[in-house]
């Protein structure tokens, strides 16, 4: 799937992704959806996530916070309040520090909670992107508080491509849970 670059394909990938997420939950039975990932997973690649994420929540609940991130950036900075997308002490280089800090925030979530919080927090970031124009969304330098690349971007992280991650996530939890 390319990579969205107006506001309609922005919307319409992050809608079919989470679609698709959601398709491939409710396809797990309720013992694969509460499982402990496999050891296998924590070899699946080289970055921090194949170890940090233990569950079915871990994911969801990740998927939310990256939510959040993003919708009290906009809020923020559209309020005159200026904020970097990563809150102090991370930046993109410790920022799996952060997603740490995440996993263990929600330790305690069940995974009934953190599906309808992913599900709530889905449909406030698509609200959210709704209120800003193509232009707004992709055009470089249309906000400050974007830097050198366009608020859709960080959308399209947030939402499609998260989404993308997750799904494959969850595939291998299944390949590898079955044996």
């Amino acid at each position: 799937m390319p990579r969205a670059t107006t506001k309609k394909d922005l919307q319409t990938a992050a809608n079919e992704q989470f679609d698709k997420l959601w398709k491939l939950i409710d396809s797990m039975s309720d013992e694969q959806q509460n499982a402990t990932f496999a050891g296998e997973m924590a070899s699946a690649g080289k970055e921090m996530h194949w170890s940090r994420d233990k569950n079915v929540r871990d994911v969801l609940v990740h998927l939310y916070e990256w939510h959040q991130l993003l919708r009290n950036w906009t809020y923020a900075n559209r309020n005159g309040a200026a904020k970097p997308f990563l809150p102090e002490p991370y930046n993109w280089k410790t920022y799996p520090a952060m997603n740490v800090e995440f996993w263990k925030k929600h330790q305690n979530t069940p995974l009934i909670d953190a599906k309808r919080m992913l599900k709530e927090s889905h449909k406030e970031v698509m609200a959210l992107i709704e209120t800003f124009s193509d232009n707004e969304l992709f055009a470089k330098k249309t906000f400050v508080w974007t830097g050198s690349s366009t608020l859709g971007a960080y959308c399209v992280s947030a939402t499609s491509s998260h989404y993308d991650w997750a799904i494959k996530k969850l595939k291998i939890h299944i390949k590898t849970g079955n044996k």
